[in-house]
């Protein structure tokens, strides 16, 4: 459908993934062609996830027509497309998500020449017979081979990408560094550092700027093997994990015999029928129970288990593409079976309540979900009233997953949804909804209208209103206590905990969930029940010395925030005192040549940017070893110069040198904005300028003091009443946008490189300062998805009412080496206040902190003034 050129990454649209994944890795994928076959609820995520993430190309094959259960969890499917093939109804709505990709579609079946177009390839809702044969075949020709499948509240993901291939970043995470204060010459050596790490036992570490030793090899690329033939032997799985891998493979020979899924819970006999497992792969002792609810919800499907499985099984096609990230080895197995109702702690009793559900299924959009929960928890779900807060990554996936669970689709259901922020080019490689013509539209309305076009049904309220203090008129009072519940998609924590506190006030279950990168975090807030989010944490021990920024660096991040503070000091900021106001207005006004600081030409302007180059990079470095020579020792006869304290040298000037000449004309440029001056980029035109440039030579200040450490900083700052840096929170948000053009970007990524090189530090790309000064949080598809599913099988509890806490989970993933962990969620604190001088009874209450000196109470025994002055005592 579309004709990419992808010889250059197209970095506006693919921002806060590339932060993720990298150039390399991004170009590694543009050159793979994908196919997934299957394009039910499950593969249409894959689909999805995979297009969005920029590969070369992707294939969606299906001989499959449109059924009613399809639009229970395929969101590109409608009512109309009913009887129609899967593939071919998906294509359009599947090549508009990203025009760098090629999209097309294969209503045949699958063979062997359809298979060998392919670098990798995804099967879903296939049988075992075709999985171990294409495994096969795809295992013998070095083709990536991926098995998605759910069954009801059940997934299974299964990855063999061969024995050559190749692992070249295991994580994705930035290795842990020490500076070495010393290294022992003893067999084997011990080594000292000056500062806390992160290493344990076992850790491979690698040395470097270690004068008179070697270096030691890095670790070395990681190599996978074993094809899906053996692997459905494997060992290695245990507990519930064997089970449902052992209950898989039974579904698969039940579904052979009888040509279908067993029947939803209406035939608990057929429950025992799929327990008849290939006695070489036996256990000691069978989970009957998971076994038999899987067998008797197996012909559900539903969105919030394909959502998670989708984010799972796309990480792993890109991992095939970009040999970026640890493949799963191999099978991963997982359930959500707690999503049932509870109750009776007998099975047999929870099916009976389910045995009309085969007559309940009534053609509609939700019988995928109903084969499940029924129909009466069908209406329950349609009459509830839900507030989302962000409609903007996980917003919009959020609002996928409602649409097709039918959350407030009812008359008397509804969902409200507010994002203040408006639609930007680098939103559409993650927040789905949108396409390039939706730019510059508020978010909460583009999402709504998509949100109706996947179900005509839902009822759904859209709003450009920020949540904080100010909009408590909108949403106070009488607006919490009409809702069911609420979720959070915001992208901080600040919001965050006046959200949780407006929900601990109005006890209002919460929904919450976050992702960095390749990990998320999920946890649900139930009121009298769990913990709420709780207060920020005002920790600022990332705080860097003032010290440290000024004259001893010794990371990419200290030199990146020098730059963001020369930026702030030179082009933004104002003046905190009246003498400096007075002498910047004298400055400003008078030109060069009288000696004040405003340009006339072009050429003053670069003179000045050539003029701050010496200064910051030559004469102040000079004038700091002067007062501090390389030799010099402490009091102690230690040397000055050692541990966290890198000894810098002056750069001389170069005009051929590539960063040289990139701070002079972002320099240069900035500073004829500020005069209104037009500038321009042309190197060689501005190399010329250069030539008649004067620089004053350098004399050294013997008078002049150098502080080393923050208190004698502070104590001398305070004496002249100088100011103390303030960092501008606008510049942070701006540096987030995708406008490179106005030389903010290129003068900090040049201002700290060139301080980097003084001190020898290893210098940072553009697109990693950009991230590191702009506090720009990395995102991608895959991750979102897969929180949005588990955020969604919590709402599945709550709706249900579940009040036993070992229900609810609250989840960790990082899909960079698929580690899924899930516990369960904290009880509120329990205290004891006060004995009641009414009735001697001990007076208890839940207290749950959600803001400083704000407490909410839930629930006390006890005469409210009795309780009133314990709580003044307390």
């Amino acid at each position: 459908v579309h004709c990419p050129n992808m010889s250059e990454i197209d970095e506006g649209f693919y921002s806060r993934q590339l932060y993720v994944l990298g150039h390399e890795a991004m170009q590694r994928m543009a050159t793979a062609d994908v196919l997934v076959a299957g394009v039910r609820g499950l593969g249409v995520e894959i689909a999805k996830n995979v297009i969005l993430s920029g590969v070369r190309s992707v294939t969606v094959q299906d001989e499959g027509h449109t059924g009613w259960t399809d639009l229970s969890s395929q969101f590109f499917l409608k009512e109309a497309n009913l009887g129609q093939n899967r593939a071919t109804c998906s294509l359009q709505q599947l090549s508009d998500l990203n025009p760098h990709v090629r999209v097309s579609a294969h209503d045949g079946p699958l063979d062997e020449e359809l298979l060998l177009r392919f670098q990798v390839v995804v099967l879903t809702d296939s049988s075992l017979d075709d999985q171990r044969r294409f495994g096969d075949l795809c295992h013998s020709r070095g083709i990536k081979f991926i098995v998605a499948d759910t069954k009801g509240l059940c997934g299974q993901l299964f990855c063999d990408f061969g024995e050559e291939f190749e692992v070249l970043d295991q994580d994705g995470e930035t290795p842990v560094s020490a500076m070495i204060y010393s290294i022992s010459k003893d067999n084997p050596g011990v080594v000292c550092t000056n500062e806390k790490h992160l290493f344990s036992d076992g850790t491979k570490v690698s040395f470097s700027e270690v004068h008179g030793m070697k270096e030691l090899n890095s670790i070395g690329p990681v190599e996978l093997t074993k094809p899906l033939g053996e692997a459905l032997l494997d060992d290695e799985l245990n507990g519930r994990h064997k089970t449902l891998h052992l209950a898989f493979q039974a579904l698969h020979g039940f579904v052979k015999k009888e040509q279908r899924l067993p029947r939803s819970w209406s035939q608990v006999s057929e429950g025992y029928r799929i327990i008849e497992l290939n006695t070489a792969a036996q256990l000691e002792q069978l989970d009957e129970i998971a076994v038999r609810k899987l067998s008797c919800t197996a012909q559900g499907d539903l969105a919030p288990i394909n959502a998670f499985i989708g984010g799972l099984a796309a990480q792993e096609v890109i991992k095939a593409c970009s040999r970026k990230f640890t493949p799963l080895q191999q099978w991963l197995y997982f359930d959500a079976l707690q999503c049932l109702p509870q109750g009776e702690n007998q099975p047999i009793l929870q099916f009976k309540h389910f045995q009309c559900i085969k007559q309940e299924l009534r053609s509609t959009r939700y019988d995928g979900q109903i084969a499940v929960f029924g129909s009466a928890f069908q209406e329950k779900l349609e009459r509830q009233k839900y507030f989302l807060v962000g409609a903007g990554a996980i917003g919009c996936e959020l609002l996928k997953n409602f649409a097709l669970i039918g959350l407030g689709a009812g008359e008397e259901g509804g969902i409200t949804v507010t994002d203040m922020d408006f639609i930007e080019r680098s939103n559409l490689n993650r927040q789905f909804l949108f396409r390039s013509q939706d730019i510059g539209k508020p978010k909460s309305e583009v999402a709504a209208k998509a949100v109706r076009e996947i179900n005509p049904q839902m009822n759904i309220t859209a709003h450009q209103n920020r949540l904080d203090p100010d909009s408590e008129e909108v949403y106070g009072y009488d607006f919490f206590m009409g809702l069911n519940g609420v979720a959070a998609a915001l992208d901080n924590v600040e919001a965050r905990v006046y959200l949780d506190g407006r929900c601990v006030q109005h006890k209002r279950p919460l929904l919450e969930g976050g992702t960095l990168g390749s990990r998320g975090h999920t946890q649900v807030v139930v009121p009298h029940l769990t913990t709420s989010y709780g207060p920020a944490d005002t920790n600022a021990d990332d705080d860097i010395p003032l010290c440290t920024l000024k004259n001893f660096p010794h990371s990419i991040q200290h030199t990146l925030q020098w730059a963001r503070d020369q930026f702030e000091g030179l082009f933004k900021q104002t003046p905190e005192n009246a003498l400096e106001i007075l002498g910047g207005v004298w400055s400003s006004l008078e030109d060069m040549n009288s000696g004040g600081q405003r340009p006339t030409t072009w050429e003053d302007c670069v003179s000045w940017a050539r003029c701050q180059w010496e200064t910051h990079y030559n004469t102040d470095i000079r004038q700091l070893l002067h007062c501090f020579p390389p030799e010099q020792l402490t009091r102690t006869g230690l040397p000055f110069w050692s541990g966290l304290k890198r000894c810098p040298h002056p750069l001389t000037f170069d005009p051929n040198n590539t960063t040289h000449m990139e701070y002079v004309v972002a320099a240069a440029n900035l500073y004829g904005q500020i005069y209104c001056i037009r500038g321009t980029r042309d190197a060689a035109a501005i190399r010329i300028i250069l030539e008649k440039v004067r620089v004053s030579s350098f004399t050294p200040n013997s008078s002049m003091t150098i502080h080393v450490n923050d208190q004698e900083l502070q104590e001398s700052m305070e004496k002249e009443k100088c100011y103390i840096r303030v960092t501008d929170t606008c510049l942070t948000s701006h540096l987030a946008q995708d406008d490179d053009s106005n030389f903010h970007v290129d003068y900090i990524v040049a201002a700290s490189n060139l301080r980097a090189e003084n001190y020898d530090i290893p210098t940072e790309d553009r697109l990693q300062s950009k991230r590191i000064v702009g506090r720009i949080i990395p995102a991608i598809a895959t991750t979102t998805a897969s929180v949005a599913g588990l955020m969604c099988l919590e709402l599945y509890k709550l709706v249900l009412g579940h009040q036993d806490i070992s229900c609810y989970c609250t989840s960790y993933i990082c899909l960079a080496f698929q580690r899924i962990v899930q516990c369960l969620p904290n009880k509120p604190r329990q205290f004891q206040v006060s004995y009641s001088s009414v009735n001697p009874q001990p007076c208890s209450v839940t207290l749950s902190d959600c803001g400083p000196f704000k407490v909410v109470i839930y629930e006390a025994v006890g005469r409210l003034q009795d309780l009133s002055k314990a709580l003044g005592t307390a």
